[in-house]
């Protein structure tokens, strides 16, 4: 944890900086981050906390579509372009964000302000956050290394019946990430669990 930090620029007054905290699936990202958060707020600096999944998209967007499941959980899930325009350009200098959060159970969207510190540290966990759509938008990149099988072992045993939505909608779309994008050479810290 203590290198983290110290990899992690000072932030001084008035500047925020903008943390990925990148890896597929049940890879460790939200425990690390509740960490991170825990250890700034120890020194005092304002930390704000995004979670990608909180914005995907309703149901009927990113399933039973024409497309590969793959295709649909890779780029369908999100709506890409929206985010890029209304969320990560807005994150360095926003101070409140307008955001359409989604709700699982409901499967609808509630618009959200959220209003963001001026100064401090501004953390965004999910999965493929070093798209090219998106990897400019960030200070640093750190990012989870985990094997699959690793990963699956993580996931309830009731997720795990359905193995063949994994194979066909996730791990394509992890394997289609991990080619295009290559976030193993682009992360500034690699952390292997």
């Amino acid at each position: 944890m203590h290198m983290i930090l110290r990899e992690i620029a000072r932030i001084e007054a008035g500047q925020r900086y903008i943390l990925g905290v990148d890896g597929l699936s049940r890879s460790g990202k939200t425990t690390l981050v509740t960490k991170l958060k825990q250890c700034f707020l120890e020194e005092n600096i304002a930390v704000f906390v995004f979670h990608i999944d909180d914005y995907i998209v309703e149901r009927k967007r990113r399933y039973n579509t024409d497309y590969e499941q793959w295709h649909e959980y890779y780029h369908l899930q999100w709506d890409v372009e929206w985010l890029k325009e209304n969320f990560f350009k807005q994150l360095s200098c926003g101070e409140i964000l307008s955001l359409s959060t989604y709700d699982d159970l409901s499967d609808t969207h509630d618009l959200q302000e959220i209003k963001t510190p001026k100064t401090g540290l501004i953390i965004v966990e999910g999965v493929f956050l070093q798209r090219k759509e998106w990897r400019s938008y960030f200070d640093y990149i750190i990012y989870f290394d985990c094997p699959r099988e690793t990963r699956f072992k993580r996931e309830k045993e009731e997720t795990q019946q359905d193995i063949e939505k994994f194979r066909h909608r996730y791990w394509k779309a992890e394997d289609y990430y991990l080619e295009t994008e290559l976030p193993l050479e682009k992360a500034d810290l690699i952390i292997q669990c």
